[in-house]
């Protein structure tokens, strides 16, 4: 197989005078992969450099070759490991990315890439930081990108700062007709999507929140895109970092995923030590879903679903007395249960 770089442009995945054989625009095919992994508590996400003047952070990209591979998935599996070589644990499709426009440049007349976007978990291990570095991979926070979906030390400063008031003067601008007393009128939208006005926080919506800001034209992505409404802003505060095309959108679509799945599938445990204290669990769920539990709730919760147990050993990394150590009961998907930690949806 003969794989792009990671640092691969979408937009070369063919010749750009190519065209279909009606002369209309041609359709290429791509994978993305949105990587996560978790380190010291923070979860992280895999990206590559464009090797462009831009220098925004992409995630890694290779396209779909149906000769060479039977599935998409497996496709997948095979160029990130020959770019970067990790195996990929658990894998899922996300969703087909594919609006007209979500790489253009002007006078671009090449074909039009369609992504299908995947979730991918793993661990990070001390022996494929080499590989990563030679590359032109590296981890960065997930939440250097969405600063206001880290509510683990209470709600975040950008939201009252920056985020609500824009908004506030986005919703003023809205046409009568998306007044608020119309049904989902971009008022009512933001409301439910940021948990205004006495609503709750819901996690999950992690991919509407970034939507709504790059609909209100207050992301750099929108402006990049020609979005009329990024016209109507001057000096904007850095709403998080930006990335290529539409990654950032991508992303936000694997998050929101990857919170609601914990709920009913161990995923979590793609992305933990073999064996881990109770701690050590907490916070790693804590660090994925955004935000704090309490600690005895959260041990009798993992004591009802019964998706761990004892291994038998102690661990003393803490400095206090020693934690035992517990493990992930694999034969808990034989009795025909998910598995999954049944946190309460909103904070």
């Amino acid at each position: 197989m003969s794989s792009p770089s990671p640092s691969t442009n979408e937009h070369s995945l063919a010749p750009a005078s190519e065209t279909g054989a009606e002369g209309g625009a041609r359709i290429e095919v791509g994978l993305n992969a949105a990587i996560v992994a978790v380190d010291r508590l923070t979860p992280l996400i895999l990206v590559v450099r464009p090797g462009e003047a831009e220098g925004e952070d992409g995630l890694p990209f290779g396209p779909f070759d149906p000769v060479e591979h039977r599935t998409m998935e497996i496709g997948l599996r095979a160029w990130v490991e020959e770019q970067t070589r990790l195996k990929l644990g658990y894998v899922e499709q996300l969703y087909t990315f594919g609006d007209r426009g979500r790489h253009a440049r002007r006078g671009d007349i090449g074909p039009h890439v369609m992504t299908v976007g995947y979730l991918a978990l793993t661990r990070r291990l001390e022996d494929d930081e080499t590989a990563l570095r030679e590359s032109g991979a590296q981890w960065r926070p997930w939440y250097a990108y969405f600063p206001w979906e880290d509510w683990r030390q209470g709600r975040p400063a950008i939201l009252d700062a920056a985020i609500e008031p824009l908004l506030k003067r986005w919703c003023a601008m809205a046409p009568a007709a998306e007044r608020p007393d119309r049904p989902l009128a971009r008022q009512e939208r933001v409301k439910i999507a940021f948990g205004w006005d006495g609503l709750p926080w819901d996690e999950e919506r992690v991919l509407e929140r970034y939507e709504l800001l790059y609909e209100a034209g207050l992301v750099p992505e929108a402006g990049r895109d020609g979005r009329q409404s990024a016209a109507l802003w001057e000096d904007l505060p850095r709403l998080g970092r930006p990335m290529r095309f539409d990654h950032r959108r991508i992303l936000a679509t694997a998050i929101g995923r990857l919170r609601g799945k914990l709920k009913y599938r161990p995923l979590i445990f793609e992305l933990i030590a073999d064996s881990f204290t109770l701690t050590e669990l907490q916070k790693v769920v804590e660090a994925i879903s955004g935000r704090h539990l309490h600690k005895q709730n959260f041990r009798r919760l993992v004591e009802q679903t019964r998706v761990v147990e004892q291994t038998g050993e102690t661990s003393i990394s803490t400095g206090g007395r020693p934690a035992a150590l517990f493990r992930f009961r694999r034969d808990i998907m034989k009795e025909g249960a998910m598995g999954g930690l049944r946190l309460r949806a909103r904070l």
